[in-house]
C-alpha cells in the first residue's frame, strides 16, 4: 500500500530573495519520512495573495495534506491567513478562542495586546487550531491544509503538535554506498539493478573530491529491510571497494 502524500508550500519574499535561507523543509522532510508519509512537492511563493491561494488549491487537491510555512504574524505582509479561508470560501475574524490565547499570553508579559497583536488571533471560522508551546499564538488546520509559522523553533513545535493526529504510513528505509568511480562507469550496471527492484528508489548522487577523484553517493528508499539488503549487496557485487 502507498503511504500518504504531502506537500509544503514556503511563504515569503524573503525566501526568493535569498534574505533568509529555509530551514523549514529539511525538518519536516525527516519528520514525515519517519511518520510513513511521502513529501511529494514543495512549493515557494512570494507575499502575493493571488500566487498564495493558487498554490494552496492546487496542491490541496493533489495531495493529502499541506503544511504551509510563513506569514500567519502581526505586520501588514503576512496574508497567509486571509488567503486560506479564501482559497476555501471561509470568513475570517478574530476569534474568541485564539484571542483568549493570546491576551492571557501578554497579560502574563505585561504588555499590550495592541492591534498588530491582535491580527495573530485572526483564524477562519472553520479552522481549528494548532498548538503553539513556543510562543503561543495559534497555526490552524483548514481542510487538510495545516499552516504554521515560518519562524523554525514555532514551525517545528507545530508539526509536533499536527503529526500525531495524521495517519502515517510504513517508514521509508535508507541506505548509501559511495563508489568511488564516475557517474559514466556506473550508470549501466545501476540502471539494471534499479529495474530489478522497482519497489526501491535508487539515487546516483555524484561528488568530486580535493584530489579530483569523481565519485558517486547511491541512495537506496524503500520500506522493505530485504530487497534494500539485497540491492545493496548487488551494488557491492558490481562495485567491489
Amino acid at each position: 500500500m502507498q503511504n500518504p502524500t504531502a506537500a509544503m508550500l514556503v511563504i515569503g519574499d524573503e525566501i526568493l530573495s535569498g534574505r533568509t535561507r529555509d530551514a523549514n523543509m529539511h525538518h519536516l522532510a525527516n519528520e514525515l519520512t519517519a511518520h510513513g508519509i511521502d513529501l511529494k512537492e514543495v512549493r515557494v511563493v512570494s507575499d502575493d495573495a493571488a500566487a498564495i491561494i493558487a498554490a494552496v488549491q492546487a496542491l490541496s487537491a493533489g495531495y493529502d495534506s499541506v503544511f504551509t510555512s510563513g506569514g500567519i504574524g502581526p505586520t501588514h505582509d503576512d496574508i497567509t491567513a486571509d488567503c486560506i479561508a479564501e482559497a476555501f470560501g471561509d470568513t475570517i475574524d478574530i476569534r474568541d478562542d485564539a484571542r483568549a490565547l493570546l491576551q492571557a499570553h501578554y497579560d502574563r508579559d505585561g504588555k499590550e495586546f495592541n492591534a498588530a497583536r491582535q491580527r495573530m488571533a485572526r483564524i477562519p471560522a472553520s479552522a481549528t487550531l494548532i498548538d503553539n508551546p513556543v510562543s503561543v499564538a495559534p497555526g490552524f488546520t483548514l481542510r487538510n491544509v495545516h499552516v504554521m509559522a515560518g519562524v523554525p523553533s514555532v514551525f517545528r513545535a507545530m508539526v509536533a503538535s499536527v503529526l500525531p493526529t495524521l495517519t502515517g504510513g510504513a517508514p521509508l528505509i535508507s541506505e548509501s554506498l559511495r563508489i568511488d568511480r564516475g557517474e559514466g562507469d556506473i550508470a549501466g550496471p545501476l540502471g539494471e539493478i534499479d529495474a530489478k527492484y522497482p519497489d526501491l528508489s535508487l539515487g546516483s548522487y555524484p561528488f568530486q573530491s580535493g584530489t579530483g577523484q569523481y565519485g558517486a553517493n547511491i541512495v537506496i528508499r524503500g520500506q522493505d529491510r530485504a530487497q534494500i539488503d539485497a540491492a545493496l549487496a548487488d551494488l557491492r557485487a558490481a562495485f567491489p571497494a
